[in-house]
């Protein structure tokens, strides 16, 4: 099974269009140790032909281009493309909106939560993505499913878990209480496996608190791909960047009593990779102190064209 990290940054990118903070100004004038990433997607594929990408961000065309696996081969039909399936794991901006680029009348199959595919029927932009060529399929938790797009089966199996998170930003309703009207389904995790090799990996791009479930599930993996969005909970208020701790946001960070380094520290997980970023995050500074922290721990820093074979 082939995995490719298309994007690694968080909402926005890194450099973020309109950020001047310390980490932006570095990596727009080519400082050593600051890498760009764009924003949060992979892609994975059982005999590296047929692709399934694990969400879709504003980002994708880029990252389709700077991807050969995810081109076009010359010959065969006019129009046709590697990518068969698109698993989305929340309703968010960085997310789905990526699916736009995916117009033109290809076939593929969207899998995604009934409340992310509500999100999807209720904005009408997405009809461009016309349903008799787009297959739409919900992702029931706890319940394996074999991927299909285009005619294919792609070799691969999701199962998809709910995790600790909360609902888009853009879908807040502040007079629903705390929760924001966050509901089951509004953040999910995926296992992927292959169904030749049994082999599997998890992708959990947003969480808000590793919890005793959670621990359990991901106890003894071979590769996890977690949120890395920050490294402490307060990071872009310090910065004057938002009026928003990453709790409020639905994001552990990194750091700290209650951080992802200490909740994976006894988990027995392989490989333990970060994505989704935030431009914020000072382990996007290879030579930082956070950085070598993070690494210390067993922990990679993912970034865009990062490659994996499981």
């Amino acid at each position: 099974m082939f995995v490719r990290v298309l994007g690694a940054g968080a909402g926005g990118g890194f450099p973020q269009w309109n950020c001047t903070c310390q980490n932006c100004v570095a990596a727009r004038t080519d400082t050593p140790g600051f890498r760009p990433r764009t924003q949060s997607s992979l892609a994975v594929s059982g005999d590296g032909s047929n692709w399934a990408l694990l969400n879709a961000s504003p980002d994708l065309r880029a990252q389709i281009s700077a991807s050969p696996q995810l081109n076009p081969l010359p010959g065969g039909r006019m129009r046709q493309s590697p990518i068969k399936a698109v698993v989305l794991t929340n309703g968010d901006v960085d997310h789905i909106s990526g699916l736009i680029n995916l117009r033109e009348a290809q076939p593929f199959s969207i899998y995604g939560s009934q409340r992310v595919l509500g999100v999807l029927a209720e904005n009408s932009i997405f009809n461009i993505l016309a349903p008799d060529i787009v297959s739409r399929i919900p992702l029931d938790l706890e319940k394996p499913i074999k991927l299909q797009g285009d005619g294919v089966d792609l070799g691969l199996q999701v199962e998809a878990f709910d995790v600790p998170g909360k609902i888009a930003l853009y879908l807040e309703d502040e007079s629903a209480g705390p929760d924001f009207g966050t509901q089951i389904g509004d953040t999910i995790g995926l296992k992927v496996s292959d169904t030749q090799s049994g082999k599997s990996f998890f992708y959990i791009p947003g969480c808000a608190t590793v919890d005793e479930k959670l621990s359990k599930r991901l106890k003894g993996a071979s590769h996890v791909f977690f949120d890395g969005t920050l490294f402490t909970d307060d990071e872009m208020l310090n910065q004057g960047l938002m009026p928003k701790t990453g709790s409020r946001m639905g994001h552990i960070s990194i750091s700290g009593p209650d951080g992802s380094i200490k909740a994976f520290e006894n988990l027995d997980v392989g490989r333990k990779i970060y994505v989704h970023i935030n431009n914020s995050n000072p382990v996007l500074n290879d030579n930082s102190p956070e950085y070598e922290q993070t690494t210390a721990a067993g922990w990679e820093v993912g970034f865009d064209g990062m490659e994996i074979e499981i």
